[in-house]
């Protein structure tokens, strides 16, 4: 149990080989900068598991006067023991940055410092407590997400596993929006709506899919799976899986050369044709 009296225990299995990469780097860089030994100790080498360690990290990075530590701690830890796939998912989440963003150069970077992924994971709580009929509570907590990281997804949005969100600044993704597993969003990309309407009016991003940096995509519409969306792109219907889009409004311009999933391969050159969707 930690300071902010989390007892977060994983699920065995669940992050055992990441979280000993995690203490390792910690121990290291603590060793090689002093000054960042207490904020280590209590973010990582404090705490005996993975899951424990992302409560109270998160927690940290959230609390302000009106809802202080102890009373985020209440709800993470409900959460994350009410539901184990949370944790879960978050280290898939963090695995992939790992395996996709060059700018990770350590297990520990990306868990202290990028706030894309700090983001997704209060999403992912966000999510359960929407889950639970708890709307108020879920869109406190969108809202104090917003305003902090810069990222706004509606509490109601379902997020698959081995999700990336670069950077995240300016990421909107609205109510009924759907995203599958190993997608990579990078900063500024909308799954908004087209006007006013009711009902189910956003994106279903399916497995695999990489939205490049800007990408508009709007309605009611299904990017299908390992699909691409060039950077700055408009996307207004539906993309079928594999295919390269691009422009304002988007059309194909090309299709999958590999069978690794674009989110994967973080290639975002597009590939020139004359098709059209």
């Amino acid at each position: 149990m930690d300071t902010l009296g989390l007892a977060v225990r994983d699920p065995a299995p669940v992050g055992q080989d990441l979280w000993r990469t995690l203490c390792a780097d910690a121990t290291r860089v603590a060793a090689e900068e002093k000054t960042l030994r207490v904020f280590l100790n209590e973010s990582v080498l404090s705490h005996d598991c993975f899951g424990s360690a992302l409560a109270a990290l998160l927690v940290r990075k959230l609390a302000d006067r009106v809802m202080p530590p102890d009373r985020l701690a209440v709800t993470v830890q409900a959460a994350f023991d009410s539901e184990a796939g949370i944790v879960e998912a978050a280290a898939a989440d963090l695995a992939a940055i790992l395996a996709r963003d060059p700018a990770a150069d350590s297990c520990l970077t990306p868990f202290l410092y990028f706030k894309g992924y700090h983001a997704l994971q209060w999403h992912r709580v966000a999510h359960w407590l929407w889950r639970q009929d708890r709307h108020n509570l879920a869109h406190f907590l969108q809202s104090r997400v917003s305003e902090t990281f810069a990222v706004d997804i509606h509490p109601a949005v379902p997020v698959g596993r081995g999700v990336f969100i670069d950077h995240g600044t300016g990421v909107v993704i609205g109510e009924t929006a759907v995203i599958g597993n190993d997608v990579s969003i990078l900063q500024n990309v909308t799954l908004g709506g087209t006007g006013k309407e009711h009902g189910d009016r956003h994106p279903k991003v399916r497995d695999g899919v990489l939205l490049a940096a800007g990408a508009k995509v709007l309605g009611n519409i299904t990017i299908g799976a390992h699909a691409k969306v060039g950077a700055g792109s408009v996307v207004l219907k539906d993309v079928p899986g594999c295919a390269t889009v691009a422009g304002i409004p988007a059309r194909v311009v090309g299709w999958c050369r590999d069978e690794l999933a674009p989110a994967l391969s973080m290639d975002q050159s597009l590939q020139q044709g004359d098709y059209s969707i």
